[in-house]
């Protein structure tokens, strides 16, 4: 049995400030953000391209307080939640820059958004190494205009797994 990968420490050590929903996992993947918010009894919103298994016992899906939304955000479809507005936002290890404009508007006032993701120098520990899925030095501090920074660390990483990563919080 594999044990699922716990929620990342810079989203619960900035994510611990949210006291209301909804909260937006962007790229969801397995939802351990997703679940890690719905567990506080706030309401998640999971976005991911990856069909989750529905006779599954522990999907997202069956997850109370969790609305899971099947989509693409890379093929040129409509943004896949219209003009909702998000209390927080997390994204972690996923990155097309055309979203930023759409996350930052998705972010409601005094809403947090909390994204980690990697850089480059990724490439000597593993994937991705493709420069299109990595972060230039100081990207992400300066990639949501508008919106004041909490925080910003960028560097090499020991845990969960050697990486090089940019993380931000800022809120609007």
């Amino acid at each position: 049995m594999t044990l699922p990968i716990p929620p990342s420490p810079w989203v619960t050590r900035w994510g611990a400030q949210v006291a209301t929903g909804p909260v937006l996992d962007l790229a969801c993947g397995s939802g351990r953000h997703a679940r890690w918010f719905a567990a506080r009894g706030l309401p998640v919103v999971a976005v991911d391209r990856q069909p989750l298994d529905p006779g599954g016992p522990d999907t997202l899906r069956d997850l109370p307080g969790v609305e899971y939304i099947p989509a693409d955000l890379e093929d040129g479809s409509p943004w896949p939640l219209g003009e909702r507005r998000f209390a927080a936002i997390v994204v972690t290890n996923y990155l097309h820059r055309p979203l930023f404009p759409r996350i930052a508007a998705a972010l409601d006032a005094g809403g947090l958004l909390v994204y980690e993701t990697f850089m480059l120098g990724n490439e000597r520990f593993g994937r991705p190494t493709n420069p299109a899925f990595l972060l230039r030095p100081g990207e992400l501090r300066t990639a949501f205009p508008g919106l004041a920074v909490l925080a910003f660390e960028e560097g090499e990483v020991a845990s969960p797994k050697p990486a090089m990563v940019q993380r931000v919080a800022v809120r609007r």
